[in-house]
């Protein structure tokens, strides 16, 4: 799992360093795509910035689904087993 955003790596430290500390965990690892390459595939594009959602790729990098949610995490058990449904596809 992996956050992926337009942000520069030195916007993304910063933002993992102030997640650290104020939960005391470490965050999910970064991934910087100012170009929206990623983004992009991922349908996930909202105008000039990526929108908030979550989404799964197979092992060849096809998009296998995506969400646009703005509140994933604080639906977090939701957020799960909607990832845990797609990848079981997989792998059955």
């Amino acid at each position: 799992m992996y956050i992926v955003s337009k942000d520069t790596t030195e916007q993304q430290k910063e933002l993992s360093i102030g997640i650290r500390e104020y939960t005391g965990e470490n965050s999910l690892p970064f991934i910087s795509d100012p170009d929206f390459t990623l983004i992009d595939t991922m349908g996930m594009k909202d105008q000039d910035s990526a929108a908030r959602g979550y989404g799964l790729l197979d092992t060849n990098g096809n998009v296998v689904f995506q969400t646009q949610n703005d509140h994933w995490g604080e639906e977090i058990e939701k957020t799960a087993a909607e990832i845990k449904k797609e990848y079981n596809k997989l792998t059955d």
